[in-house]
Parts: structure tokens; C-alpha cells; sequence
């Protein structure tokens, strides 16, 4: 019964993960006085997308090609390690959560080694501030691994929140998440090409990030592009969601799925409001920004060395 349950709240959150960036554009249109795309503007533009063919440089080789498709697939692996709506994941094991980061790793090699094969200065300009950037971000989501791996004694992403002892706020060190839950936003936006980082919507190659490495793509390798960085963007809206959620707040699988993507929706309106209020950083800011997030998290590891020693 419990590996049905996963497979539909998997199956779920894929047909939903195109859904939840229209919430952001729609929260924007609303700041901004306007009526905005339909929320549903997502799943068109991937229709939209492998309706149409691919053009591929006389310049790019194979490369190229493997890159959406590594892009695509490691996030959607990545989902199959989270506990979604709290339930047991499809795959589990000690240590899975570090695979998940290279999971990720690989994703973003790949990313830029295609957007170097198109022998581009604008996409290998990209590349080079994608390299450095996430090389910033992981030192945050390493350094809460070792924070998760002191409160919880595991390394495995389905025991954090579907285990025995799940992280919650109204547990023994919540006021300690508080920190986490501020550093993963920050991480988060920064890792999917979000305001203040980075902005979706801009079209000067100058100040691309992300956008400037897909330049070349087209058809339904964009759209694989596309469809992996929603699940990517699910995958850390998801987690910061789980945070959020009473650790002895037992529920039925309904009541706990709509609570989950109620506090999923939550994060993503968070975004809105974040990104509506909020100018992109010069470039020369950005590593202050996630270096921020880094400090947040290891002052919360700080803190529970105190515990111990004491």
C-alpha cells in the first residue's frame, strides 16, 4: 500500500510541476497591477516547445545534444528520493541525500559543457558564473547536511521528514531551522536562476546566468530543459515546504498531500513576492549573497557544538 501511495504522490507532483511557476507570475502580475499569463502558461509553452523541431549549430557535436536530457533526468531522480507529502520515498538508503547533490552536480556539468560545445562566448560566459556560483551554493547544502546529520543522526533525505524523529519547528531545536529555512531560500533562488541572483525574464545576455547557457537550445530539447528546471525548482520548494510542517501533526494520506502542496504553494508565493520587491544583485554581490546563506546555516551548526559541549 505504501509504495502505491509514493507512486501516485510522485505521479502527482510531476503532472503539477509546470503549474507552480505560473503561481509566481501570477503573484508578480498582481504586484505589478497587471492580470498576468494564465496560471496554466507553463504546460503551454512545453506543448508549445515539442510541437516544434530542434536546429543544432554546424559548430556543437554530441554534447550539445546529451545535455538536456542529463538536465532533465537528474532532477527527475532527485524527486524520487523525496518524501513526498511525507510518505516513504520510491528509493531510499543511508547517504542518499549526498547522491542527490551530485545528482544535481551532474546536471549542471552537463548544462555547461553543452553550452561550451556551441563554441559561444555569451553561453561560455554563462557557464563560467554558473561554475563559481553553484560552487558557493554547495557549500551551504553540505554544511546543512552536517547540521541535518547532528539533529537527526541520518543521511538520508526520506528519514528527515517521513522517519522516526522528523525536522520540524516544534521540535527540540526548531529555532535552529529558522536559520536553515532563510539559508535554503537563499540557496534556492539562487540555484534556479531566480531574482535577486539571477532574473528569468531578461533577455540582455550580459546579465544572464542560466539563460545565457540555453541560448542555442531549441524545440524539445528546451522544453527538456524547461521541464527539468520546474522539477528542480519543486525539489527545493518541497523541502523548505517540509520544514515548515508540524512534526506531531499526524494526518490521512489526503489531508497530508493537501497540506503539503498548500505549504508548497505557500513558497512559491513567497518567491512572487520576493522577485516583485526585489532588484537583481550586481554580479560582483552575488557571492555575498550566498556566502550569507552559508553563514546562516553554519551559526546554526555553531550552536548546536554549544549543546553538545554543554
Amino acid at each position: 500500500m505504501s509504495v502505491i501511495l509514493s507512486v501516485f504522490s510522485l505521479v502527482l507532483a510531476l503532472a503539477l510541476v509546470p503549474l507552480f511557476p505560473g503561481i509566481i507570475l501570477k503573484v508578480k502580475a498582481f504586484f505589478a497591477g497587471k492580470k498576468g499569463p494564465p496560471l496554466f502558461i507553463k504546460y503551454y509553452t512545453l506543448l508549445k516547445l515539442l510541437r516544434k523541431g530542434s536546429v543544432y549549430s554546424t559548430s556543437s557535436t554530441f554534447v550539445f545534444r546529451l545535455g538536456p536530457i542529463f538536465s532533465c533526468a537528474a532532477a527527475l531522480m532527485a524527486l524520487l528520493f523525496f518524501p513526498l507529502a511525507w510518505m516513504q520515498p520510491l528509493f531510499s538508503f543511508q547517504g542518499d541525500i549526498i547522491v542527490l547533490l551530485y545528482f544535481f552536480a551532474l546536471r549542471r556539468f552537463f548544462t555547461i559543457v553543452a553550452a561550451l560545445d556551441t563554441a559561444s562566448p555569451f553561453e561560455g560566459m554563462g557557464a563560467a558564473r554558473e561554475a563559481f556560483f553553484a560552487f558557493l551554493a554547495e557549500a551551504t547544502l553540505f554544511a546543512m547536511l552536517i547540521l541535518f546529520f547532528r539533529m537527526n543522526g541520518t543521511l538520508s533525505l526520506g528519514e528527515y521528514f517521513a522517519g522516526q524523529t522528523p525536522l520540524s519547528f516544534d521540535g527540540s531545536r526548531g529555532a535552529l531551522l529558522v536559520l536553515v529555512v532563510v539559508g535554503l531560500f537563499m540557496v534556492m533562488l539562487a540555484e534556479n536562476a531566480r531574482v535577486p541572483v539571477d532574473d528569468p525574464a531578461t533577455h540582455l545576455e550580459l546579465t544572464m546566468i542560466h539563460e545565457a547557457m540555453i541560448l542555442d537550445h531549441s524545440g524539445p530539447d528546451l522544453a527538456t530543459i524547461e521541464l527539468g528546471a520546474f522539477c528542480k525548482l519543486f525539489f527545493y520548494a518541497a523541502f523548505v515546504a517540509s520544514l515548515l510542517k508540524p512534526a506531531q501533526l499526524v494526518l490521512n494520506p489526503v489531508l497530508a498531500t493537501l497540506l503539503f502542496y498548500g505549504l508548497v504553494v505557500l513558497v512559491y508565493t513567497v518567491i512572487g513576492v520576493v522577485e516583485s520587491g526585489t532588484a537583481r544583485l550586481k554580479m560582483p554581490l552575488v557571492p555575498k549573497y550566498l556566502l550569507t546563506s552559508f553563514a546562516l546555516v553554519f551559526f546554526a551548526i555553531i550552536l548546536t557544538s554549544l549543546e553538545f559541549i554543554q
